[in-house]
């Protein structure tokens, strides 16, 4: 079940960096976030796209997107 950040943990995000994955076609700049692959985007110039982006990060992350898939590592050896 998915739930809300509490305000003091997103105020700690202040200054945080993701990284995305971009690409221009055909005129118009097509990314998503690293850790959330499932959820493409798109905007005319590239800040439209990386404000776009940022606005997919704040509803993943205060858990209004449902089934997010997450990204993780996995010690082997």
């Amino acid at each position: 079940m998915a739930r809300a950040v509490p305000t003091h943990s997103r105020q700690k995000q202040v200054g945080r960096t993701v990284k995305y994955v971009y690409w221009e076609e055909d005129g118009v700049w097509l990314g998503y976030l690293a850790e959330y692959p499932d959820y493409m985007t798109q905007g005319e110039s590239l800040k439209e796209l990386q404000e776009n982006l940022k606005d997919i990060h704040s509803d993943v992350t205060l858990g209004k997107m449902p089934c997010v898939r997450k990204l993780a590592d996995l010690r082997v050896s």
